[in-house]
Formats: structure tokens, sequence, C-alpha cells
């Protein structure tokens, strides 16, 4: 069997509209501590970390995508290897640790006081994670089994451990937590894809779970469901849709998130709206806008009044019903990209995206934050583990624009991976994970793998030789 690997990032949007500032003066915002162009600290010569890759990204205009994909149809993307064309050079489990860009909003979290505005920053930090993903037209390197990454920073104030834990089926375990023991974040993943002709619908598996150490509190979600349109013809682009509910096991507070379809003339694109309610179901705030641009929260008769008024102004007097279309040789236009959120008086601005740098497009569609993620800094090697991500020499070489050699380095590691499998088969040896082990989740019960800690020790030297 082939090493499976996920189609499932490959998702696309709009810019954030600068437009949008205008709307920002009369809310309330709460701050952040972000880094500016992907630069930590540079004072004391402390490291700078890069803000581009070392080569643009190669073109693709020469592949024929329907010649691959045609005999896909129906089929789960997964149990599938994809040619190097599709990729974007990072692995999944780099691609995880971009849900870390906004960890602000969690540190902010830590130190207030209700519960309810505690939901808020939680809510917006769940829109947020896949906020990286728009305009990102390629998929990340699936991990080979025994894969990790590591991620610290220190001006953040938190650092993250994943590790690739199955491969049949493909499942990514992580977990992060604050330097000062304010929060711990995890959960493991298992995307589950099928191609539909014309797009790619991924459904995600797998429970996210923050915990507020201060508070006691424990909140658990799932990701939106998305598809990516236009795989074989036309601009890709993408919808993230379904319900989203985030629940506070602590408190019993729920927030219901509904990622919107764009329906058939694309008026609710990209649009997220919800409410926070506490355990006897009372609304306490209204969530609404776009996870590609920025989050509000107001109070719910607020909301309500100013939906009333819209109507009696005609803004929703015509209702569309969403038609999704698998088959036929055009491709799914875009929709026209409707105006930026409008702010509602009275609003509470949570979440912000933070704009991409003008050279992106040119670097996979790439945010400040992803371009710093396979950079291998002064004194990383011989500290971080030998199965660390940043070594992978496919990866390498697809960063450094060597395509060819990328190629047969991935052949390469797929073919040793299925030896090393073949090898365990004959030895009757079931493969051992190293620092997750099967559970269930605390708080929904559900399948999970915990984190069994010690990664950090630095002990490595029981690790398996996958590059």
């Amino acid at each position: 069997m082939n090493s499976e690997e996920e189609f499932y990032d490959a998702e696309t949007g709009l810019e954030s509209d600068d437009s949008c500032e205008v709307s920002f003066k009369d809310a309330c915002i709460y701050e952040s501590k972000q880094t500016v162009n992907g630069k930590g600290p540079s004072e004391n010569g402390v490291w700078e970390r890069r803000t581009t890759l070392p080569a643009p990204m190669f073109s693709r205009n020469d592949f024929s995508v329907w010649g691959f994909l045609k005999k896909c149809i129906g089929m789960e993307l997964s149990k599938i290897t994809m040619p190097i064309v599709f990729n974007e050079p990072l692995s999944f489990l780099q691609r995880i640790t971009e849900y870390m860009e906004h960890t602000y909003l969690i540190h902010k979290a830590c130190t207030l006081s209700d519960n309810i505005e505690r939901m808020q920053l939680v809510a917006a930090f769940a829109i947020s994670a896949v906020a990286s993903q728009w305009d990102r037209t390629g998929k990340p390197f699936n991990p080979l089994l025994g894969e990790t990454f590591e991620l610290t920073r220190d001006e953040e104030g938190y650092r993250m451990i994943s590790e690739q834990v199955s491969h049949h089926p493909p499942i990514s375990a992580f977990y992060s937590e604050s330097l000062n023991q304010d929060f711990s974040f995890h959960g493991s993943i298992y995307p589950k894809l099928k191609f539909w002709g014309k797009s790619v619908e991924a459904e995600p598996k797998g429970t996210m779970t923050l915990e507020l150490s201060k508070h006691r509190e424990a909140y658990t979600w799932t990701n939106p469901l998305c598809c990516v349109h236009n795989v074989i013809l036309g601009k890709l682009w993408i919808e993230q849709y379904g319900t989203v509910e985030i629940v506070n096991h602590s408190t019993g507070d729920k927030c219901v998130l509904n990622f919107k379809p764009c329906g058939m003339f694309g008026k609710e694109l990209h649009r997220v709206e919800g409410h926070i309610q506490d355990k006897s179901k009372k609304k306490h705030r209204v969530i609404y806008g776009k996870w590609t641009e920025c989050v509000y929260s107001i109070e719910p008769k607020v909301y309500e009044a100013n939906k009333k008024a819209e109507k009696k102004s005609g803004g929703d007097s015509k209702k569309h019903k969403q038609e999704q279309s698998t088959g036929g040789d055009d491709a799914d236009e875009m929709p026209d990209v409707q105006e930026t959120v409008t702010m509602i008086p009275g609003s509470t601005l949570l979440w912000r995206v933070a704009p991409r740098p003008p050279h992106s497009p040119q670097m996979y569609n790439f945010t400040n934050f992803a371009m710093t993620l396979n950079e291998l800094e002064p004194g990383m090697i011989g500290v971080i583990a030998p199965t660390d991500c940043r070594l992978r020499p496919d990866i390498r070489a697809m960063e450094n624009g060597d395509i060819d050699t990328a190629s047969r380095e991935k052949e390469r590691l797929e073919e040793k991976q299925r030896a090393a499998r073949r090898e365990r088969a004959k030895d009757e040896e079931e493969w051992s994970t190293r620092w997750f082990q099967q559970g269930n989740n605390p708080y929904t019960g559900a399948a999970d793998w915990i984190y069994k800690g010690g990664y950090f020790d630095r002990r490595y030297s029981h690790l398996p030789d996958i590059y």
C-alpha cells in the first residue's frame, strides 16, 4: 500500500480588505501581542526569524491534474499517493502548528474573570485556527509514521510537540502548553477526504481540547467541514461549512458557531455566525464575522434589532437555496467577493487576521508565521529530535526549489516506510508510539491520543530512523 497523503488543506479564500479598518474605530478591541512581519525579537543578538523562503514556488501549469484525479472519483484520497506537484514545503504536522498563530487569544482568555468573556476568546481562537488556510492551493506532505515536529516560541509563551501516531488510518497527535502553565491545547486529527469530480470534500475527525488551568476549565470542539472547488479546472477556492460546538465542560456554557456555505450567489461566502449560551440555554452574546477577516461579539438584542432593520430595508429580501455541482466540465466559479464585514455599533472586535507579506503569492501563499516553520535555526541540529520535519530531505529540497530531488526523496522515504512495515510484519512486531498513547478524551469520552510527556527531556536515542 502506498503512503497515505492528505489533499485536505488545499484551501483558498479572499484577502483581508484594509477597508475593514474603518469599522474598527467604534469597536472595543482586545489587544494582541503579535510579531511584526514574522520576526521575533532582534535585540541583543536574539535570533530574527526569516520572512521569506529560500526559493519561490514552482509552476504547476504543465501538470495535468485531471489525468491523475479522474481515477479517484468517489474514493478516499488518503488511500492514494499524490504527486509532489500538489504539495507545499511543509509537513501536515507543521500545518497543525498553525493553529497556534493566534495564541495571544488564549493568553488573554486566561486573564479574564468572566466565563462568557473567556468563551468569546476561545471561540475566536477556534475560528482563527482555519484562517491561515485561505489561498493555500498546495497540500502539506503526509507525515511519515513516527515523524515529529516541535515548536517553542518564548516570546509567545508556549511550546508544542506533535507526532504521527498512525499510518493506516493517518492520525496526527499534538500537545501544546504555555511556558508558565496557564493552559494546554491538545488533540488528534484524522481527516477523511473524497474527490467528487470537481471538488474535494474534507470531513475532519478528532477533538480539539483547550484547558485553562487557572480557571479549572476545559473546552472541546471539532473543526468545520470544508470543500475545495475547481481542483480540475478554474481557480481553486474553498468554503468551510457546518456547525461547530464549543463546550465548556466546567460551567456548561456552549458556543454554537455556524460556518455558512456560500450558496448559489455567494452572499454567505466565508461568513461565521453563532451565539454563546449558558447551561440554561440563555443567550449571552452573538458572534459574527468572516473566518478570512475578523470576528465580532455583540449583545443578542442589539443583533436581532439590527437584523430586523436590515429586513425592513430589503437587505435580505431574497433567499437563495444552495446548489452544489458534482459533475460536468465547467468550473465552479468562485462567487463575487461581497463587502467586508460590516460592524454593528456596540460590537466588540475579538480577532482580525494578520496581513500576509506582499510576496506571499510567490511563496505558496504562506503567512508570515508559516514562513518560519521549516526554518533550521542556529543550534537546532542535535537538539531537536532526529525525526523532526525540518530534517526531512524531500521537504527541504522542495523548499529550496529542487523539485526533481524532492520527488526522488519523497519516493525513497515512502519505500523506506513500506520496507520497515514489512519487517515489522515479518517479526510480528507492533509499532510503538513515542510521545502519545491511545486513550479516551477525559471530557468527551471519545477515542483520543494522550500526550505521555517526556519529549523535552531530550532523550532521543530510542527514536526510529525514518529519513
